[in-house]
């Protein structure tokens, strides 16, 4: 089944399947798929035929899918490697355009108790201090804890900044008795690991 022919079946409640198809074609005419995925439903109004009980549908199918994704039906998500980090950031950061630095706070098993937004910065840049990061693994009693963020340019390669920050925050961690296991980099469909590249 084609992208518009599923894009139909997800219009086609309450219009004529002729139209559904026709509808679906113009939409997918604006956007790709990954565009698609991240567009909201003011963008997705300014198409002729496209109201907002529909939008929201779009919206919201996609929203679930970004979900399922992520979802883990255990009790808690363990990390075992980086690509756990990976699979449990990456649906909610693949279409931002901003970096986000996120922090997930550990047992002593590695099951995520908490997962923490430190800070939220522009295209290229995100401001980081260790007292927030610790503050949170403090509140939240993490035994370890595991930092992220992403790179809306989709590469995941450290940058001198990364490779600072990580250093701050593993000394940091060494005096507040809570170890920085990893700092993962989210990337388009692929990510790096400090750990891995030797920083930690």
């Amino acid at each position: 089944m084609s992208n518009s022919e599923l894009l139909a079946i997800i219009l086609k409640s309450g219009t004529v399947a002729e139209n559904a198809i026709s509808l679906s074609q113009r939409v997918l005419s604006q956007f790709d798929l990954k565009q698609l995925s991240a567009v909201d439903s003011a963008q997705l109004m300014k198409i002729h035929g496209i109201k907002s009980g529909k939008a929201a549908q779009i919206v919201a199918c996609f929203e679930l899918a970004r979900r399922l994704e992520s979802f883990d039906s255990s009790p808690k998500f363990r990390i075992n490697s980086p690509e756990d980090v990976y699979r449990k950031l990456y649906p909610a950061m693949r279409e931002s355009k901003k970096e986000y630095f996120v922090e997930l706070c550990l047992d002593t098993k590695n099951h995520v108790i908490k997962e923490e937004t430190i800070s939220i910065g522009t295209l290229n840049a995100n401001i980081v201090h260790p007292r927030e990061v610790f503050r949170a693994a403090m509140i939240s009693s993490a035994a370890h804890i595991i930092v992220a963020h992403n790179h809306p340019s989709g590469d995941p390669a450290p940058s001198r900044e990364d490779i600072e920050i990580t250093k701050k925050l593993v000394e940091t961690g060494k005096i507040m008795g809570i170890e920085i296991l990893d700092h993962v980099i989210i990337g388009d469909c692929r990510h790096f690991s400090m750990k891995e590249g030797g920083h930690i």
